[in-house]
Parts: structure tokens; sequence; C-alpha cells
């Protein structure tokens, strides 16, 4: 092959030589011009084996998309002239990579209009992101909501213009000196951090706009198809509160109209679900400001759905063979130093209080106290595994502005197990803790969920403790008994804690939203901080090797969970009042009294209203507080031994006998079925 020529290998597995510097634009319109119309951007490979221990990730994250995997895969513009070997994907409006480009592309098309309409405005950044795309800027006068109605209306005409995003490279020094000059002093903040002297840097230019970015973008402005302007909060220059306080404002883009509508719908969707709106409708919890922000007041309606998931919980873990235990709420500093805690996790601990024997804090972890639990008695190999359970209250230390409802808190209980044994007996520890996760998943509603595996960064060997021994042992247990499970799982690098690897199992909501709760982690760091030890068959001494699992993760955040996927609406198993009692009139109560008596004998929680009210009225609060059974009995029911039952999401479904109603409503709850 001349030097002039370069390979280009296509999904199919076919190859072309074409000159060097084609464009994946060329190459495109060789297949096809109507493909060359449809395609947004190219992801490429190099041609070259991948280097060990590298690892080729399903998605494109924000991250990659601008800097690239270490398989070299990475996302570039249609117009970028290949100058190498590569494998090349032309990826049209479809693709998910393709949608965070076009987000990306937006955000200059809204930087764009800005200027256009405030010139004195100074430019941050503008990342694409899950749900749409934002951009920082600086302007002493705040941006208005008529400010932002004209941002997007002058989008429009920028996107009307089809400019072509133009990529271009100037020395770092100019351009170091050009954003100097115009104060941009954010954007020399950037270049200064991801450039080293000496470099070359990028600019994208649609139109008389430039930017500083490294792309990839769209083809031109008029790609930006289906756009809106959504909001503008305040965000600290790098997120310090002593710097300038900036705008950030938020937009969302989507290559059609039908797309950017069903996002907008499934906001209203996500909005009507908002736990911390449902927790205040139904009566679960409240966030009591006089107490302090991010701590957890929890009601008795919700807390009986906290006692119902805890006492599963328990009778669950004592079932597969784990000891329950209970541990303080403050220890001694000695012993985070001890842990490592101090030294890796400071920043998210409380300050230490001064007592009168020592310095104490409060727990943020509860492993060091079952640990001390395992140590206070000799263990011999015949003693292994050892299972600890706790439902322990932990408190960590959150910026004031990130905490969210029962979603990120001060304190919260979760329910932390760690198990102890032999390096022959981990896979077997781990692979049931995985199932066990899958248990809670399946019980609690949930039918699907994704899998990732967090390893060490060995370039940042500062954020870790272990040797490379360690870490390959770990990640290797991990990934065999997902390999083993044979369940699909995506490897993050870089993820891990500084004790160990990981396995984090992420549900999936009935919105299709993810949310990280039970993680699986393996630790080596610990055992060996703490002198563990246990009799072996050989009679020596070994180091037991230990495993820390949480399964809800924490009681709170999966209650919010739980509200939000069921809308409130809570399987019989979980509501906090199971059925709702309706006497037609006053001469019906003393019947109805008798059927709650029943009812609650049968172990099901009841609630009868006897107020002087209207039977509409009455059906109609229980309807709102989503009582999965409310039954209406008069002078038929009572007569017959009978209720007639309107079910949640069905209505009236008639008349039954009391004693086949009891045995459905038992079977409901006894087989933690969702449906009514």
């Amino acid at each position: 092959m001349s030097e002039q020529t370069i390979k280009i290998q296509l999904p199919d597995g076919s190859v072309r030589e074409v000159p060097r510097g084609t464009t994946a634009h060329d190459v495109a319109m060789s297949i096809s011009p109507r493909l060359a119309a449809a395609v947004v951007v190219a992801r490429i490979r190099p041609l070259m084996p991948v280097a060990a221990g590298t690892t080729a990730t399903e998605e494109t994250s924000e991250a990659e998309m601008y800097g690239g995997t270490e398989s070299g895969e990475r996302l570039v513009d249609l117009a970028a002239p290949l100058n190498e070997d590569v494998a090349l994907e032309l990826l049209k409006e479809t693709d998910e990579a393709a949608l965070k480009v076009v987000r990306h592309s937006a955000a200059h098309v809204m930087a764009t209009a800005i200027l256009e309409l405030f010139p004195e405005t100074k430019l941050g950044h503008g990342p694409a992101t899950d749900a749409g795309f934002f951009y920082d800027v600086y302007r002493e006068t705040p941006f208005s909501d008529e400010d932002l109605a004209a941002i997007e209306t002058r989008m429009g005409e920028v996107v009307a213009r089809d400019e072509k995003f133009i990529r271009e490279e100037e020395s770092r020094e100019m351009g170091l000196k050009d954003y100097a000059e115009h104060g941009e002093f954010m954007k020399v903040h950037f270049i200064e951090k991801f450039t080293q002297p000496g470099d070359e840097i990028s600019l994208y230019r649609n139109g008389k706009f430039v930017d500083f970015c490294r792309g990839p973008h769209v083809p031109s402005t008029g790609r930006v198809k289906a756009f809106k302007v959504t909001s503008v909060a305040g965000a600290y220059w790098l997120g310090d509160e002593k710097n300038q306080q900036l705008q950030r404002i938020y937009g969302t883009a989507f290559f059609n109209a039908k797309d950017l509508d069903a996002h907008f719908k499934r906001l209203e969707e996500i909005k009507a679900r908002d736990h911390r709106v449902l927790g205040k409708q139904l009566d679960l919890f409240s966030i009591q400001e006089v107490a302090g922000s991010g701590l957890i007041f929890w009601h008795p309606k919700g807390g009986l759905i906290r006692k119902t998931m805890e006492d599963w919980m328990r009778d669950e873990c004592i079932r597969r063979g784990y000891e329950m235990v209970y541990t303080p709420h403050i220890m001694r500093r000695e012993l985070w130093k001890i842990s490592g805690h101090e030294g890796f996790y400071s920043q998210n601990m409380y300050p230490p209080m001064e007592l009168d024997d020592a310095e104490y804090r409060l727990k943020p972890m509860n492993c060091p106290g079952h640990i001390l639990i395992y140590k206070n008695s000799p263990k011999s190999y015949r003693d292994l595994p050892v299972r600890y359970a706790e439902l322990g209250n932990v408190y960590r230390y959150e910026r004031s502005g990130t905490m969210h409802g029962l979603l990120r808190v001060r304190g919260f209980t979760q329910d932390d197990a760690h198990i102890f044994c032999t390096p022959a007996q981990i896979e077997d520890e781990i692979a049931g803790c995985v199932e066990f996760a899958e248990s809670v998943l399946k019980t609690f509603g949930f039918a699907e969920f994704k899998v990732e595996l967090s390893t060490w960064d060995p370039k940042d060997r500062k954020s870790y403790v272990g040797t490379d021994e360690h870490w390959e042992l770990a990640a290797g247990s991990l990934k065999n008994v997902l390999e083993r499970k044979g369940i699909p799982f995506k490897t993050i690098p870089g993820e891990a804690a500084f004790y160990g690897p990981k396995i984090d199992i992420k549900l999936v909501d009935v919105l299709g939203r993810l949310w990280q709760l039970s993680t699986v982690q393996f630790d080596f760091n610990l055992p060996a901080r703490f002198e563990l030890e246990y009799k072996g068959e050989d009679g020596e001494l070994h180091q037991p090797v230990m495993v820390h699992r949480a399964l809800f993760g924490s009681v709170e955040r999966f209650f919010g969970v739980l509200i939000e996927h069921y809308a409130g609406a809570f399987p019989l198993w979980l509501a906090p009042v199971q059925i709702g009692i309706v006497p037609i009139s006053e001469k019906h109560v003393e019947y109805a009294t008798s059927v709650k008596a029943k009812l609650e004998a049968a172990g099901l929680r009841v609630e009868l209203d006897v107020r002087n009210e209207k039977m509409n009225a009455k059906i109609r609060e229980f309807t709102l507080q989503k009582v999965p059974f409310v039954l209406v009995m008069g002078d038929k029911e009572a007569a017959a031994e009978a209720v007639s039952v309107r079910t949640r999401g069905k209505g009236d479904e008639g008349s039954i006998s009391l004693i086949d109603f009891i045995e459905r409503a038992k079977e409901l709850v006894s087989s933690k079925t969702v449906a009514l």
C-alpha cells in the first residue's frame, strides 16, 4: 500500500483503500449520496491491536466524545481528514452518540445567540448532558425569562442560516493572548488546563462565532432542528463560592420535533412522580429546616413502609446465613485513621468532636464496626464465611446545594453487610451477593437492571491502596462471577473505591431511568489494616478476604426510588394503608367496624372512615391517598357478610364475600405481586 493511501474498515468487515486525507463524508458519498445526507458524525478506531488491559466501552460518554477511549475509539467530524488506517462507523440521527453531538452543537448555537444579543457576556463551557446541554456564562445582569425567550428565538435564526461548523487550529500562545485581551477568563483557564505549552489548540467556527472546543460537531447549524431553552440557574466559577457567580443556561435538543415533544411529556411524567411532592401529598416523610438540611423525618405512613422494607431485608439476611449486628453512631477518630477513611474519605465526614477522653467522629460507614466485632474473638477456617449485616445509620457531609429529597441526604440508613471469608470462598460469596441483589430488585418490582464493574486506574496510584496482584485478584473475582452467571456488564476503569473494585447494579425504573443502588465491593485493604486473622486448616494464621455489600444502597434512597417508580401507588404488601373502609351511612358503622377487626386479624392494614361526610367524598379521599382497595358497605353487604370492592386503577368490581376478599388480599400480600 502506498504511503499516500490508508485503509478504511467498514462495519461489515470490508476494507477500502483510499487516499490519505479522505474524510468520513467522502466515504459516505462513495457508498450513497442518501447516506451522506443522513449521517451526522463518524466514530473511528485505529486498526491496531488494543493494548492489554484496556477496555472499549459500549457507550460514548461526554469525556470520551472529546478525548477518546483507551482503545483509541473516538468521534470525529464528517469533514475531518483521516490520516491513518481506521475502522469507521457512520452514525445517523438514531445513534445515541449522535444525539450528544447535536446537543453539543446546540450549545454552540445558543452561545452564538447569546453573544449576538448580549455581547458583554463572557463564555465558560457548554457540554452536552444526558438530558440536553448547558452553557456557563458570566454576565453581571441576570438573565430574565424574556431574555431566555429572545435567546431561543435568535437560536432559530442561527439554525436557519445553516452555518457550517468549521474546525480551525492556532497556537496555544495565540489563543491565550486573544482570549486574555478580550477578558475571557474562563477560556484562558480551560486552555491552560487542557493543553500544554507548544500545543496547537482547536477552535470551532460557525459564521462569526468562534469557540475553543475539541469537538466534534454536526456538519452545520441547520442540523440542530429541534431545541428548547429551558431554564437558568446560578453556578459558581470552578464550584468555589468565593469565585464569580456564573449563570448556567440550560436547554435541550433533538433531531426532530416529535422526539422533543416526547421529551417534555416524559418530564411531565417525572414531575408527577416527584417523590418530594408525593411524600408531602401522601404524608410519608418531611425534611425540617429547623433541624437541618438532608435529615429525614419519617412520618407514620412512611414509617410503616420502612418497617416493611426493613423486616423483609432482615428476614432475608437471616435466611441467607447473615447475623444481625448493631454498631455505635460515633467512634473514636483513631479508628478512622486505622481504617484509612481519615485520609481517603475525610472530606465526606463530619468534623471531629472533642470529648473528655478523645476525639470522636460520626460514622460514614459501618465496616470498621463490623471488623471490630469479627476481631473480638479468634476465628478458625471452620467459622468462615462470617456474614455480618446491619441496617445502620451513617452520616456523610454533603454540600448544602447538593441535597435532593430522599435521594441525596446527610444522614441515612445503609443496609450494610460485610463478609469475611477465605480466598477459596470469595467467588461463591460474591455470587451470593449478586443473587441477593437480583432478589431485592425482583421482590420490589424492578424487572430490569444494568451492571457496571468499576476497576482502578493504575496510573493514579495515590488514589488507591494495595498491590497490582491484589487488584488483579479482586477484579478477576468479580469479573468471573458476572461471566459465570451470564450477566452482561460494562467495565468502568478508574471508578473503583480506594480499597478495591466493585460491582454496581443499577435498576431501571418504569420511566427507563437508571438508579445506582446495589453495590458489591471487594476489600483487601481493611483486613490488612486491622490485622484480621483466622487459623487455617494447616494450623497457621491467615488473613481473610472481605466483601462489602449494600442492596437497598440506603433505605432512604431506595424508598425515594420506590415512590417515583410507583408514583406513590405502592403494591398491596408495601402500601401503608392497604384497605379503606367506607360505610354508606351511620347505621352501617357497626358492620364496618366488625369488617375492620376481621381484616386486621388477618394481618392487613386498614383505615375506617366514620366522618360525617358523603360516601363519594370518603371514596375520593382514599383514592387520592392511592389506597389499593376501598370497601363500601351498606344493607346488602351487611346482610350477606360481603363487601363492595373498589380496586385502585380498576374501579368498582362489585360485591364479594368478606371471606373471599380476605383470602385474595392475603395472597396478594404473601406473593408480593405488583398487580391488584
